[in-house]
């Protein structure tokens, strides 16, 4: 009851961008005192004046500056995703926040709804820190935009449980939750250590319990199935949480789990060639592929790559740890869908160049080792690659900041 009601009473900014600005010097504060009288009005409850921050937990959202404005929108005519971005990428505690305070509000001015500016951020509006990435910080006002009562505002914020309430400015409240375990939504590009690959000998294996010495199953420029060198992990995080965005389809049914950064195969809208599985397409972040879209799945008897549609995109929480293996190939199949081995970058090909010298030095180390004995240390040690930290370095001074994704290569909060 509580959520449908949440729902209807929510209303969004539409086109709001980056909001908050920062303000003058904080100062700690307890949680309201006030009382709730049943479903009614609330009774000796104090507003708060900026600057004004309730601390819980680390909250690095200050500093971002932007302009804001836009029209009010009913929740209901646009799609649950965009209306409200919270609601369906935030962890549960935030959305449970959100929830209470949505009611709080209307008991406290009747006919006045609860408006969220900014929750998810997937298009690096904000600092490298923001809690906006992981879905656990939400910008507020009141849907008739009334600043006096956003002193108010604040004080239900914090009656309602959230970890951080800061009075930012005039504009809005922001507020936070605390991590549920750490999770990072900024992880560069990797898969859970849950997900599969299909060996050259024969069934299949755990992406985690990779190798030197493996050969799984990628593809060509065209399509063409073949098997490729597992080379090493560009990342590899044993037994950390992560957020990973959930790629459906239906025909053929597939899932793929993989972070927001990490390059996948999309197939053009109106591809005249299904049937040979061309991967001609573009590849995009696993941020940016919508429902709708078409993936390149393996078909039922394991021949061919064909298109499958999005059904749809979700975000997921998983411990399992997150790998990036690198195949000699550049692509590699995970849970039968087809997806690069690179991240960062939106152009496969221009990663797959860059790493030419890499693939060239572990082709000689495997001709200096005709008997497979590879060292395999640089396949268990933990973090992100020597390489791709070496070219991520060079591509933030020489590419355009635009070109690399926000999600990218940033240590995992703590």
């Amino acid at each position: 009851m509580a959520s449908v009601c949440f729902l209807q009473n929510f209303v969004l900014g539409k086109g709001i961008g980056h909001l908050v600005q920062e303000c003058g010097a904080l100062s700690p504060c307890t949680p309201a005192v006030g009382q709730v009288l049943g479903r009614g009005r609330r009774c000796g409850v104090s507003p708060l004046l900026p600057p004004f921050v309730r601390e819980g937990g680390q909250d690095a959202t200050l500093g971002v500056q932007g302009g804001w404005g836009g029209d009010l929108i009913p929740v209901t005519a646009v799609s649950p995703q965009r209306a409200f971005p919270c609601v369906p990428m935030s962890p549960q505690r935030c959305k449970d926040k959100l929830n209470a305070l949505a009611i709080s509000v209307m008991n406290q001015w009747p006919g006045v709804k609860l408006r969220v500016t900014e929750g998810w951020d997937e298009d690096g509006h904000h600092s490298e820190e923001s809690l906006h990435y992981e879905g656990r910080a939400v910008d507020i006002t009141t849907s008739d935009r009334d600043r006096s009562k956003y002193g108010m505002l604040a004080r239900l914020a914090v009656e309602a449980g959230f970890d951080w309430v800061y009075y930012e400015s005039k504009a809005h409240i922001h507020c936070s939750v605390k991590a549920e375990n750490s999770v990072a939504a900024k992880s560069g590009g990797c898969f859970p250590g849950s997900a599969t690959v299909h060996l050259e000998h024969g069934g299949t294996k755990l992406v985690k319990d990779l190798s030197p010495g493996d050969r799984v199953l990628a593809a060509d420029a065209d399509g063409r199935l073949l098997y490729s060198d597992f080379l090493t992990f560009l990342d590899r995080e044993d037994s950390s949480r992560k957020l990973f965005y959930v790629i459906e389809t239906r025909q053929p049914r597939a899932r793929l789990l993989l972070t927001a950064a990490h390059l996948l195969f999309v197939a053009p809208q109106h591809n005249q060639s299904e049937a040979t599985g061309s991967t001609s397409g573009q590849a995009l972040f696993a941020s940016n592929v919508k429902p709708g879209q078409r993936v390149y799945v393996l078909g039922e008897g394991g021949q061919q790559l064909l298109p499958a549609s999005v059904h749809s995109v979700s975000l997921r929480e998983e411990a399992s740890g997150a790998y990036a293996p690198l195949t000699a190939q550049g692509t590699i199949l995970i849970n039968r869908v087809l997806a690069s081995c690179y991240a960062v970058i939106e152009e496969h090909s221009w990663a797959h160049w860059a790493f030419a010298p890499f693939r060239l030095a572990q082709g000689l180390l495997a001709a200096l080792c005709p008997d497979g004995a590879i060292p395999t240390a640089a396949t268990t040690t933990t973090g992100i690659h020597w390489y791709s930290r070496l070219l991520y370095r060079i591509g933030s001074w020489v590419l355009d900041g635009d070109a690399l994704h926000p999600l990218g290569m940033v240590a995992p909060a703590s």
